[in-house]
This record gives structure tokens, sequence and C-alpha cells, in this order.
């Protein structure tokens, strides 16, 4: 997993929860790279799960509402270092159904070895899109996160709902409509 996820969850656990949390949770997960990381950096997933689950752990909330938040705070951070990516679209819809042709493509170039993870759309209209989000790891709920992050980037809401294809998580359906305004 690139470096940029883990430099990004530690400033957002610093900016939520404080310092003192990063480092203890840092020294509760007994990391190969010792909690240094780079932006450019590649480090093992497991680094990142120990982070999350201790994490929660810590601060009594569940993995699944920090990865939620870590979505949100993320798309944030993604849209300050390159907005040139998110300027050129018009809709949060738009933007949602460019993420393999365009986003990802962009990523990669940045990150030619990172694992993204995929998104079939299903269906699309001016107003509302559904996808098939697919991933090795799972981390759907920071997918939710980024998707309600870039509606509210739009100032429009949606209303988001998603299924499990696949019990663990790495196939996921989402069913997005924004909301009238």
């Amino acid at each position: 997993m690139k470096g940029i996820i883990f430099t990004e969850f530690l400033e957002m656990v610093e900016s939520k929860f404080g310092l003192e949390v990063v480092d203890t949770i840092i020294e509760d997960s007994n990391l190969p790279s010792e909690g240094i990381y780079t932006s450019v950096g590649t480090y093992e997933f497991a680094e990142m799960i120990s982070l999350i689950t201790n994490l929660s752990n810590n601060v009594k909330v569940p993995q699944g509402d920090l990865i939620y938040a870590f979505g949100l705070y993320l798309f944030t951070s993604l849209v300050k270092a390159h907005p040139d990516v998110v300027d050129r679209y018009k809709s949060p819809i738009v933007l949602l159904a460019s993420i393999e042709d365009h986003i990802h493509v962009h990523v990669k170039k940045l990150y030619p070895e990172s694992e993204l993870p995929t998104f079939k759309i299903l269906e699309k209209t001016e107003d509302s899109i559904s996808l098939i989000y697919c991933s090795t790891r799972g981390l759907y709920r920071l997918a939710h996160g980024l998707i309600e992050k870039s509606f509210q980037h739009f100032n429009k809401t949606a209303s988001v709902k998603y299924s499990l294809m696949k019990d663990d998580g790495t196939e996921v359906k989402f069913d997005i409509k924004q909301n009238g305004e």
C-alpha cells in the first residue's frame, strides 16, 4: 500500500485524536516499518490493518466508522494535492463515473505499482449512479467516505446505499442518488 495513504491516515489521527494517540497506536502495532512512512514508499497492507485495529481499540470507535472517516479526510487531502484531477468535472456523478478511465489512470502515472480498487458502472443517469466496488483489501467504507465527500466538494448531497456482494467486503454494490437541491 502506498505511503501516502499511511501518512494521510496518521495525519487524520493526529488532527482528530492527538499526537499521543498516534504514538500509542504505532507502539501498539509492532510495525516492521516502525511507523516511519514516506508518501512515495510502499508498505504492507497488514500495517494499515494493525494501525486501524489499534486506533479502534484505543478510541473505542468501530473500525468501519474510522475507515469511513478516513475516506472523508482523504478526499480533501487528495484534492489539495491534485486539484487539477477534480477541477475538470462539473458534478460528483460525472467524477464518480470517471474513476476508472481517468482518475485511476492519473494515480497509476504517479504511483505505477499501486494496487487500486476497481469500479464497474452498472447504470448512470444525470443524478444517480450504481457501481460495483472490487478490491482484495475490502476497504469499501473508505470508498463510501470518498464518495460522500465528492458530493460535499460540489456542494451537493446524496443518498449513498451499499450492499455487500461478498461478506468480506471485497465486492460491494453502491447505489448513489444525488438529492435535489
